[in-house]
């Protein structure tokens, strides 16, 4: 590994070291809040798809007999 790559590596790291400390992470109220609206979607999500599928299932197997 020449000098140069070497070099690379270190300045590639403290750029990620200075992004790292450029994050400002959310408290638990936010954390907690975010969290709780992405679950509800994934879930209210996820019974949309099934209903539609089942719907989808159904019109196929009445067009299939």
């Amino acid at each position: 590994m020449s000098e140069n790559e070497k070099t690379q590596k270190k300045s590639w790291f403290k750029g990620l070291q200075a992004e790292f400390k450029k994050i400002i992470w959310p408290d638990k109220k936010t954390l907690a809040k975010q969290t709780t609206a992405v679950v509800v979607v994934s879930v209210v999500l996820g019974a949309v798809i099934a209903v539609i599928d089942a719907i989808l299932k159904y019109g196929i197997d009445l067009l299939v007999r």
